[in-house]
């Protein structure tokens, strides 16, 4: 499915049936079901996908020469690539707005 979330335009997987919420139990607000997903959005999908290994490398790489103590778990681009997501643990606080101001010049999509 492609689906409008809080980040954006979305791929997105159903993996339950339709079935009854309690009213209680709904998480504001409601995003819309866009549409079914077709060929090119799963294409765009499997690309978006290949392209994090790279971004991984890149950011692991950053990471290093800029000496950060910071274990970099993931990375995520949004369906429609407005967004890099770099997901990471750390025993303590991080500056790393350095790494902000340089990772978008090598992991932009292209």
């Amino acid at each position: 499915m492609i689906i409008e979330t809080a980040r954006g335009i979305e791929f997105g997987t159903v993996t339950m049936e339709q079935s009854q919420v309690h009213p209680d139990d709904i998480v504001q607000p409601l995003r819309k079901i866009i549409r079914v997903a077709d060929e090119n959005d799963k294409a765009k999908y499997q690309e978006n996908e290949s392209k994090k290994e790279k971004a991984l490398e890149i950011c692991a790489e950053k990471i290093k020469k800029h000496g950060l103590e910071m274990k970099l778990i993931d990375v995520e681009y949004t369906f429609d690539n407005s967004k890099v997501i770099f997901y990471f643990t750390a025993d303590g606080r991080v500056d790393f707005r350095e790494l902000v101001r340089i990772l978008p010049v090598y992991s932009a999509p292209g």
